[in-house]
């Protein structure tokens, strides 16, 4: 959805957006603080009624989320338990919270506010401009209405409002911002020793009891999961779509019955030499008046408009250019430059115009008269649009008839495949718990779902036809184990080798922090100072790359009133190592930016506790019940 477009005002906002949006179920704001619905109900929030249809709509919303951001690491049954429910019906409760708050202070978003946001969503524009063909379009591909998408951001931007008014208020002050400074710049001057595993290579021996004994108590760790091969069919939108092949005859009457949107619209490319108006009259003034003189300049050396938008266009899509906007149709820039742009020939001089952006100084540089395509330009647009809609009947037509096929012949998939004209496949081994990681090797067979129903009992044990699984938009897989291979655990003799190197190497590392943490006391103790060390120099709290975190944890966390000071840290695959703190300094000036910068992030964090501590609030304020045997019920 092209709804984050509008969520970039504030930094605040986007975060506490992301944390309590969920999308409306296209209810108005009257609809949402008014009493719907009892009984079935999943919650109320004081007199307001949460229902199952918006909750249901909610909880699509957030799969899809998840199935986009994690894309082939998605896994629904993990979103399918009642955590996961509770946490999107206390979203709803929480936006609930938020538009009764709203209604009851008359916030709303005004429909000059809506038009501005709507006209700078990059998704929407066209050449830089707001295009209504566009808008129309990407709504259409979304299939929502005008209505909808408006009603929709409507309540974002009322939300932005309230949120603002919030967790934009923090104040960080100077002395808390000037000690956070302090603690952040301070530098500390190190050197390093590390004692290593491999120091104490020829001191471990491993015994035969000890490996027996590390075997037995961790046989998870042999184990050799159930695993399967499979045959399986595919029904697709995608794999019927290359069956299908539009007639000539079918073609040419979808061209006669459809020609006005084979219509190319007159269009007009045109370079352009904004001069933005500023925010009050006086720059109003100003801005005029710079533009008559460059008009001036063009109108004098018509053949220098291109040095001349390069020079003053406050446009930063186009100056560079040369003010070169490009071909435009009708509807794609704003009305009082597109209506003297398409006036204008190209033997016209440049004219000056005025919209809400600025002042345009215009220059027509060419024409492409409206005209109607014709057929053979067409055909492949007009091919590719019959296929999908004949691919997608016939899929809607299959889909129900594939899943009942294969439920009502459970011995053989042969029967759906030739019916539907399927390709039999075969996989390899198939292992019962893969992990995320693993799935995507798998391929289409890489789906929670299908492993779930693969390994049923009905389907191990009788070899039947698993249930089809809708693996992805459009797309049905059904499977019939061909073999299996029972779990077992790896026998002593086969891993006693990697047994030995494992014991090995844990023995190893303690010998290298006892001996660490040994020398250590000593140093702490007051003992002679006969380490050779290694030279690391200064280091701060944001020295994330030279040194790992448990090492910069323990220098910035020892006591350095009493210098050289002495710490020690392990610091991953069983090094210890120690440190020698030699010095602490502060820069002299912390710069202007990086104060800024502190100033911001703490801010933000003040503010999401401000807004959390709003929410608690209003949940006091608020009488909420949850019908929890309703939630339960939605997991059976």
């Amino acid at each position: 959805m092209f709804f984050d477009a509008v969520r970039t005002n504030k930094r605040v906002v986007q975060i506490f957006l992301a944390l309590i949006t969920l999308p409306f179920a296209f209810w108005g704001v009257d609809s949402y603080v008014r009493n719907m619905g009892a009984g079935s109900d999943l919650a109320s929030v004081g007199d307001s009624k949460i229902t199952m249809p918006q909750f249901d709509q909610a909880w699509r919303a957030q799969q899809e989320r998840m199935r986009q951001a994690l894309g082939a690491n998605f896994r629904p049954e993990a979103m399918n338990t009642p955590a996961a429910k509770l946490a999107v019906l206390n979203s709803l409760i929480d936006q609930r919270l938020l538009l009764l708050e709203a209604a009851k202070g008359r916030l709303a978003a005004g429909d000059d506010q809506l038009r501005a946001v709507i006209g700078k969503i990059p998704a929407l524009q066209e050449n830089g401009q707001f295009s209504l063909a566009r808008y129309q379009a990407v709504l259409a591909a979304q299939g929502m209405s005008q209505a909808q998408f408006e009603g929709q951001l409507r309540q974002d931007l009322t939300l932005q409002q309230l949120i603002a008014a919030i967790g934009e208020t923090s104040i960080v002050g100077d002395a808390v911002l000037d000690r956070l400074l302090h603690i952040q710049a301070e530098e500390r001057q190190i050197a390093e020793s590390r004692i290593t595993p491999e120091q104490f290579a020829g001191q471990v021996k491993v015994d035969t009891e000890s490996v027996r004994k590390y075997y037995e108590e961790n046989g998870k760790r042999f184990e050799v999961a159930e695993q399967a091969r499979v045959e399986y069919v595919v029904l697709s939108l995608e794999g019927l779509l290359a069956q299908v092949k539009p007639a000539d005859a079918e073609v040419s009457a979808w061209y006669d019955s459809h020609k006005d949107r084979y219509q190319q619209a007159e269009e007009k490319r045109a370079s352009h030499i904004l001069i933005a108006t500023g925010s009050d009259v006086e720059q109003a003034k100003q801005a005029k008046a710079k533009a008559d003189e460059v008009l001036k300049e063009v109108q004098k050396s018509p053949a220098r408009f291109a040095e001349l938008a390069r020079q003053y266009s406050q446009d930063p899509g186009s100056a560079d250019k040369g003010g070169d906007l490009g071909f435009f149709a009708r509807g794609t820039m704003v009305k009082p430059f597109e209506e003297a742009a398409f006036k204008l020939r190209e033997s016209d001089a440049p004219v000056l115009v005025q919209s809400d952006f600025g002042y345009h100084i215009i220059k027509v540089t060419g024409s492409k008269p409206g005209r109607q395509r014709a057929l053979a330009e067409v055909r492949p647009e007009i091919e590719e649009e019959l296929k999908r809609q004949t691919a997608s009947r016939q899929f809607a037509e299959s889909a129900e008839a594939f899943s009942n096929m294969v439920y009502e012949q459970p011995d053989s998939l042969q029967p759906a495949a030739e019916r539907f004209k399927l390709k039999s496949q075969q996989s390899g081994w198939l292992p019962r718990n893969a992990t995320q990681e693993m799935l995507p090797a798998l391929g289409q067979l890489g789906n929670q779902k299908v492993l779930a129903a693969v390994f049923s009992e009905d389907s191990l044990k009788n070899r039947r036809n698993t249930e089809v699984v809708e693996i992805a938009p459009n797309t049905l897989l059904a499977a019939r184990v061909v073999d299996y291979r029972p779990a077992s655990v790896k026998p002593l003799e086969a891993v006693k080798a990697d047994i030995e190197a494992a014991l090995k190497t844990r023995e190893e590392a303690a010998l290298a922090r006892a001996a660490g943490e040994s020398r250590l006391r000593e140093l702490q103790q007051g003992a002679d100072d006969k380490v050779a060390w290694a030279t690391i120099g200064n280091v701060s709290r944001q020295e994330t790359r030279r040194l790992p975190p448990a090492a910069l944890k323990a220098i910035f966390k020892g006591d350095v009133s009493k210098l050289p000071a002495y710490v020690g840290a392990e610091v991953g695959g069983g090094t210890y190592a120690l440190f020698r703190i030699t010095k602490v300094s502060y820069p002299e000036k912390v710069d202007d930016g990086r104060r800024k910068a502190l100033q911001r992030e703490y801010g933000t964090i003040l503010g999401q506790e401000d807004f959390a501590a709003y929410l608690a609030g209003l949940r006091q304020r608020y009488k909420i019940d949850i019908n929890r045997s309703a939630l339960e019920s939605k997991e059976r």
